[in-house]
């Protein structure tokens, strides 16, 4: 792939219309994708939302949110969690042992992804991603 890949909190911040991460999101265009660990993040949140709303409208508002997500992930390419990803997410918790901790996990398996295919993650999460050797990492929300 060789290109960008967007963390979930980027994503999020497509979705709100955040202006400069919109702009460079459409100058990358194609070479930009989503792992499906941000899927699973952007449904899981999606769902405990929808799961505590009591009020009628709330429902609507966020079922509408759902669905301009799911919108989101028919328009961009999701990059699964194959077996080169999950080779190189071995390779990570074995030589860092730290790296397993439960915060860690999902941004270590889309740093995973990012590695197999030689793509650039696309984070505010500098703190978590730049604990793994050999990750590109860049914050277009600035």
């Amino acid at each position: 792939m060789s290109g960008w890949i967007l963390d979930t909190d980027h994503v999020s911040l497509f979705l709100r219309s955040h202006p400069q991460v919109t702009r460079k999101l459409r100058e990358h265009g194609t070479n930009v994708a989503i792992t499906i660990v941000t899927v699973q993040e952007l449904f899981n949140g999606w769902i405990v939302r929808i799961n505590g709303a009591t009020e009628v409208p709330d429902l609507v508002r966020l079922y509408g949110k759902l669905n301009r997500t799911i919108d989101f992930c028919k328009r961009v390419p999701v990059v699964e969690f194959d077996d080169a990803a999950g080779d190189r997410y071995h390779q990570l918790i074995q030589t860092d042992p730290e790296l397993v901790k439960k915060r860690l996990q999902k941004d270590m398996r889309i740093a995973a992804i990012a590695l197999a295919q030689e793509a650039t993650v696309v984070t505010r999460n500098k703190r978590d991603f730049s604990l793994v050797p050999g990750l590109r990492i860049e914050d277009w929300s600035n």
